[in-house]
């Protein structure tokens, strides 16, 4: 049984670098998005500095709000990456505490 978790958290671990990679490809994507929109919005519209800045700000919300949730979801990615190393170490202590009982 300790065998089999092992191997299970060996292979959902192997997944992690190209999980995390998709991701901050995607995080990347939704900053140059927001960041592309916000720029096009102040170009576009009129008023003072603020007033530019303020519409900029509010015309690209959604695509700020795409871009944090891009953060979130590789905060979780890297979370769980984590989750499953300490886990796999914990298999392992475990399995070595059974092989030395075994042993006696």
């Amino acid at each position: 049984m300790v065998i089999g978790e092992l191997q299970r958290i060996q292979t959902e671990s192997a997944k992690a670098p190209q999980a995390i990679y998709e991701a901050e490809k995607k995080l990347a994507q939704a900053e140059f998005d927001f960041e592309r929109a916000k720029a096009l919005a102040f170009l576009n519209a009129q008023g003072t500095v603020a007033d530019r800045e303020n519409l900029a700000k509010y015309e690209s919300a959604e695509l700020r709000l795409a871009a944090d949730i891009a953060k979130a979801e590789l905060n979780r990615i890297r979370a769980k990456a984590k989750q499953l190393s300490e886990a796999g170490m914990l298999s392992a202590t475990i399995a070595k505490t059974v092989e030395m009982t075994y042993r006696v």
